[in-house]
C-alpha cells in the first residue's frame, strides 16, 4: 500500500499516514525518541510516496523522506490551530501532535486528490490501482501510469 505521511516534529515527534484514497491507515507519537521507530512504524504500514509535513521541512522530515526515496511536499503557510482542527475533524484524533501531522497528510492529499480520484474513475476494475496512483503522484500521466503498469506486468 502507498501512502502519504503527515509528520510533526518537536519533543514529540507524531507521523499520521493516509492511504491514495484518502483513508487514514495509522497514526502514534512517541516523547524524545530518534527518528528511527518512525522510519519502522510507516515502513509496516506500507510504501510512503509523499512525505510532509505542516510548515517548512526541518533536517528530520528531509532525512524520513530520504529514506523512503519519497516526494517531499510542504505548504507555502503553515495552517492555523482551528483549520488543523476542521481539517481532521472527520478522523476524531485528538492528540495535538498526531493532529498536527494529519492535517499535513490531509493538505497534501487535497492537492492530488483530483488526479487521483480521476484514475480510479479511469482505471477502473484495475486491481493496480494503488500504484498507479503512486505513479500519477510521481508526476506521470494518467495514461502513462496506466500502460507503465501494463507494460511492467508482460
Amino acid at each position: 500500500m502507498h501512502l502519504i505521511v503527515g509528520i510533526d516534529t518537536g519533543k514529540t515527534l507524531a507521523y499520521a499516514c493516509l492511504d491514495l484514497s484518502g483513508n487514514l491507515v495509522g497514526s502514534a507519537h512517541k516523547a524524545s525518541h530518534g527518528v528511527g521507530w518512525l522510519i519502522d512504524d510507516v515502513g509496516k504500514l506500507g510504501v510512503p510516496s509523499v512525505i510532509t509535513c505542516d510548515r517548512e521541512p526541518n533536517d528530520i522530515v528531509r532525512k524520513v523522506a530520504a529514506a523512503f526515496n519519497s516526494r517531499l511536499v510542504y505548504p507555502k503557510k503553515e495552517l492555523s490551530i482551528s483549520q488543523k482542527r476542521e481539517l481532521t475533524a472527520p478522523f476524531g484524533i485528538r492528540n495535538p501532535h498526531e493532529r498536527d501531522a494529519c492535517s499535513a497528510a490531509i493538505k497534501a492529499y487535497n492537492s492530488y486528490a483530483n488526479k487521483l480520484k480521476q484514475a480510479e474513475r479511469i482505471a477502473k476494475g484495475n486491481s493496480e490501482i494503488d500504484l498507479i496512483k503512486a505513479k500519477i503522484i510521481e508526476k506521470h500521466s494518467i495514461e502513462e501510469a496506466i500502460s507503465k503498469k501494463e507494460a511492467h506486468r508482460r
